[in-house]
């Protein structure tokens, strides 16, 4: 967020507003505006999505949110069960927040990690691996933070109220949306207010089959409230949640599973996560004075609901950060201190047999003071390093509690080394005390070892080049993560189980920006591996999945004069050989490559610029295939879940 701060010169530089004249006058002078941007950007290594690059490409779900980021890969085709995978490793071994707010949702391995509306959304920003430590606990592999909108970013300065509609048709299972939303200020006063409902029938692969279980029925939503005073202090209040309530795949990250007990073919998920967060800020700092207090809840609730049984699980989160940033000579200081209660807790419920009927739950609390400074000693240098300690307690679900506590640090830094190239490195050890089982495995026989469960501990490091030669730019990055003691519960053995997890690889970006578009092409290899050996997606389940190489294209024209802007992109992922069965012990399939194409046109009519108009084809192609990340397709007994084949999705969008 940029902040505008009024300077004055002063020949004495103990703050008179003007300089001192020969004569001894003073000289006022008008007062000059600098720019200083409160960013945490560190080291060169981060990920950022904005809103501009939100408005183009109208993601619908997290696939399309990070489809042009070959270095994070979204598994299914189903919102309510996608997961999310940053350099190999998924995201519940990052720290994860909206709008600052910790989410604790791993609920389920069949389902999403977190379920989230794009729409809502304003920014997006990822740290792989390495992350600061005021990203909060548990960043073993980086930190994924989502921004909900404004009503800065939506309402111009000299309005007082506004609103917008918008209509959405994808002709793939007749899928309508409507989404509209209201927003205002009033004196001190602002309020934002969002609602979405989206509903739709099967949808089709390229080769014309149902997708199992691929209905849509969402209904998300935003609200906030805001009071900024004149002395800039500001009080902001939001709530937002998501639903997805509709018939799934029976377990709803496959499309079939042969052979085992029988099972029908879908079953109902009703999955509810809402997120509800207090902050404050002084929007106006002075001296050391840079305050930032939030208080947050979050919640997931997945229940289904069988003929002769029900499932309840619940994941919950209540946390708080006190933090302040202090301006030093060469940069800023970052400290504060955080805290979190964490809680899974699963209900179940036989039907026709009550003694069968079993709950239990697990918790964990946190407290953690850190550090981070950011830097930039030389004008040809900027740094960022940090530490924190956290003191972590862990119950079980037979109410036996352990404490534990560890230190993390991380560095990371930026060197030009001309006034085009760029290089960049970091490193991480970061503690992660003892993560939470999930839900739907949660025994409430457990036993857990007196000496209690081994915390988690990780090692991130990077090294990247960056070089812009006039319109061109070229990037490269090389990393590696490795979880030590990374939990793996069994439900019907033991709570204490652990693993441990590398993932490694590279990155190589070209870019070409123009006046009125740009042209960015992006590869990755990614490989990762479980005690040594090659990872499937079943060992894997909650760490990792096989990646391999993927190549994204996106290229963006736009046309002022007549208010068009055209777009596509294209995803080219090569055949992976290297896999392994667990059942076998033995390398897997090949995982098929596939390439997919999608292309876009937006258009706002000059007479009436409030009013946009959008059509695009998804999978030009009408390709048959599953995404790189989703479960399964290793095992010849499962039939993974595909991805839609081609697509016309037509949209308007009157803003008012």
């Amino acid at each position: 967020m940029s902040r505008s701060i009024t300077v004055f010169l002063v020949s004495t530089g103990l703050g008179a507003t003007g300089v001192m004249a020969q004569d001894g006058g003073l000289i006022e002078l008008d007062p000059i505006s600098v720019e200083a941007q409160d960013t945490t950007d560190d080291g060169g290594n981060s990920i950022a999505i904005d809103s501009e690059t939100l408005a183009q490409q109208n993601p619908s779900d997290l696939q399309d949110l990070f489809k042009s980021e070959p270095t994070i890969s979204v598994g299914s085709s189903i919102p309510a069960s996608q997961k999310l995978y940053v350099n190999g490793v998924e995201e519940t071994n990052l720290s994860v927040t909206i709008d600052g707010n910790r989410q604790n949702n791993k609920i389920f391995h069949h389902n999403a990690t977190t379920l989230i509306d794009p729409a809502l959304l304003k920014a997006v920003r990822v740290e792989p691996g390495v992350a600061s430590a005021d990203a909060g606990p548990g960043a073993l592999a980086g930190s994924i933070a989502y921004e909900t909108k404004d009503v800065d970013d939506l309402l111009a300065t000299d309005l007082n109220f506004g609103g917008s509609v918008k209509q959405e048709y994808d002709s793939n299972g007749d899928v309508f949306t409507t989404s509209t939303s209201l927003y205002g200020r009033s004196g001190a006063f602002e309020y934002l207010g969002f609602f979405k409902y989206a509903d739709g029938g099967t949808r089709e692969d390229g080769d014309n089959q149902d997708i199992i279980g691929s209905g849509t029925g969402l209904v998300s939503g935003l609200g906030k409230v805001a009071y900024q005073g004149e002395t800039g202090d500001r009080f902001e209040l939001s709530y937002e949640r998501v639903i997805d309530d509709e018939l799934r795949p029976y377990r709803a990250n496959i499309g079939q599973v042969f052979g085992g007990r029988p099972v029908p073919l879908t079953r109902n998920y009703d999955l509810d996560r809402q997120n509800l967060v207090f902050t404050y800020t002084d929007e106006t700092p002075t001296g050391w004075w840079d305050p930032k207090i939030s208080l947050g809840y979050s919640v997931t609730d997945l229940d289904i609901v069988e003929p002769d049984q029900r499932t309840l699980g619940t994941t919950e989160s209540i946390n708080a950060v006190i933090q302040n940033r202090f301006p030093v000579r060469t940069g800023s200081v970052t400290a504060g201190v955080d805290f979190f209660s964490d809680t899974a807790e699963l209900d179940y419920q036989e039907f026709a047999t009550p003694a069968n009927n079993e709950a239990g739950r697990e918790k964990a609390d946190n407290i953690g003071v850190f550090v981070q400074a950011r830097l930039e000693p030389t004008d040809l240098t900027r740094l960022s390093f940090g530490a924190r300690a956290d003191l972590n307690e862990f119950e079980g679900v037979d109410g036996s509690r352990t404490s534990r506590s560890g230190l993390s640090g991380n560095i990371s830094g930026e060197y030009d080394l001309t006034n085009q190239i760029t290089v960049s490195a970091g490193a991480s050890h970061i503690w992660g005390g003892v993560a939470l089982a999930e839900n739907f495995i949660i025994n409430p026989t457990w036993t857990y070892p007196a000496e209690g469960i081994t915390p988690v501990t990780s090692n991130n490091i990077f090294a990247a080049v960056d070089a812009a030669f006039g319109s061109w730019n070229l990037d490269g990055k090389i990393f590696r993560t490795d979880l030590n003691n990374a939990r793996i519960p069994d439900n019907r053995g033991s709570a204490a189980l652990t693993t441990n997890l590398r993932s490694e690889g590279f990155e190589l970006g070209v870019g070409y920006r123009w006046q009125s578009g740009f042209l960015r092409v992006g590869y990755a290899n990614i490989d990762t591996s479980i005690n040594g050996t090659t990872s499937d997606s079943d060992t894997g389940r909650y760490l990792t999945t096989p990646i391999g190489e993927i190549l994204s294209i996106a290229l963006v024209q736009s046309f002022d004069n007549h208010g068009i802007r055209i777009g596509a992109d294209a995803q080219i992922v090569l055949e992976e050989t290297d896999t392994f069965n667990p059942d076998t012990d033995l390398a897997g399939p090949a995982l098929p490559s596939y390439e997919v194409l999608n292309a876009f046109v937006e258009y706002r009519p000059k007479a009436r610029e409030n009013l946009t108009l959008r059509a695009e084809i998804n999978n030009i192609f009408d390709e048959t295939y599953a995404s790189r990340a989703t479960y399964g397709q290793e095992f010849s007994n499962v039939t993974p879940l595909n991805e839609p084949g081609r697509s016309f999705v037509l949209s308007a969008e009157f803003t008012f």
